[in-house]
């Protein structure tokens, strides 16, 4: 029995130990080291998990680093190290994980750039895009199909997204206080070469892929008639063939593969 003990109480103890080691390496000015572990080897371990984390954030959103001072930069990612629960141990994940902290932990600050969150969004999806295990299906697909008789198919790796601040401008000599009166309608997509690219869109095209992304049955024509009816122009037949000019264009960027085969 007492050996029994033994041998169950160890678990705990290590476990413990662990809880101890990980607190302390999350927040070592506030969580006590384990003890008999000299200091020395400590530092070890607290320097090289916080910068293996920091390294990847700083590439995973290399606009924001650059924008942002060492300090700032520092400070925003030790709090996210010490306060942020990941729910994935994946590396790949940690972006993802990150933008959670930005727009739903993190206390907003003084000094914030307004486009912050927006811009770091933007960021990780140039990469979710990346690694996204998807490749693009010629499956029921006419590559050489007409765009305006047909059904365009909208690629699975194009997303469109809104942004209040043109993100895909931000850098350290553009730095916008406030958003433009028109929003920025972006596509971040990936095409068959596996580029990642982004495409900026008018308020026709946007409309034109938000269709796309529902439906699967309307020639590409009878699309651009209606929105041409949505936004009462007075020739509809100037919006289908600026359609179709439009639809080529991203047909050659792997936004639109082809046209529907029934």
């Amino acid at each position: 029995m007492p050996a029994s003990h033994k041998g169950d109480s160890l678990p705990h103890d290590f476990r413990e130990i662990q809880y101890q080691f990980t607190r302390h390496i999350r927040d070592p000015q506030n969580a006590p080291a384990p003890e008999d572990i000299e200091d020395r080897r400590m530092q070890i371990y607290r320097d090289l998990l916080f910068n293996n984390i920091e390294d990847f954030l700083a590439k995973g959103f290399p606009v924001l680093r650059k924008i942002l001072s060492d300090d700032k930069w520092e400070a925003m990612t030790r709090d996210y190290f010490k306060n942020h629960q990941a729910r994935t141990p994946l590396f790949p994940k940690m972006t993802q994980e990150f933008l959670q902290y930005l727009n739903n932990e993190r206390e907003v600050q003084s000094d914030d750039y307004p486009f912050m969150n927006e811009l770091a969004h933007y960021e990780w999806l140039e990469l979710a895009i990346a690694i996204d295990t998807r490749e693009l299906d010629d499956d029921k697909v006419d590559r050489d199909g007409n765009l305006l008789s047909a059904n365009p198919v909208l690629s699975p790796l194009a997303w469109p997204f809104v942004y209040h601040y043109p993100v895909h401008r931000i850098s350290p000599d553009f730095l916008p206080k406030q958003p433009p009166q028109q929003p920025s309608y972006l596509v971040v997509y990936r095409d068959r070469q596996d580029e990642v690219g982004f495409l900026e869109l008018n308020p026709v095209s946007a409309r034109l892929i938000e269709v796309l992304q529902n439906d699967t049955e309307r020639s590409g024509e009878a699309i651009l008639l209606d929105i041409a009816e949505q936004i009462q122009h007075p020739q509809p037949q100037v919006v289908v063939n600026g359609g179709r000019d439009i639809l080529q264009g991203m047909q050659e960027k792997d936004i639109i593969l082809g046209s529907r085969i029934n």
